[in-house]
């Protein structure tokens, strides 16, 4: 091991005491970033695709779920209330 990598294993075996400061650091890290892309991929205020599909927000009906947590929210007793473009 060389560069980075080893200067981080040795500061790691002088000092265990950092070893949760690593561990909760990458999982942070980590989980942010599984989370941006799912804003990136599931949400629907994104469009990868402007030819096909330049508006996707349109497409959702009234029961699709789109919100990562939703208090008070049955939407499966949702009824359409918009007209179709």
């Amino acid at each position: 091991m060389s560069g980075l990598l080893g200067a981080v294993s040795k500061q790691l075996k002088h000092h265990p005491a950092l070893i949760p400061l690593f561990i909760f650091i990458g999982g942070g890290a980590t989980m942010s970033m599984m989370y941006l892309a799912r804003l990136a991929l599931r949400s629907p205020d994104v469009s990868w695709d402007r030819k096909n599909n330049p508006e996707p927000w349109s497409r959702l009906g009234p029961n699709d779920r789109y919100k990562m947590f939703a208090v008070n929210m049955d939407y499966d007793k949702l009824k359409k209330d918009r007209p179709d473009y």
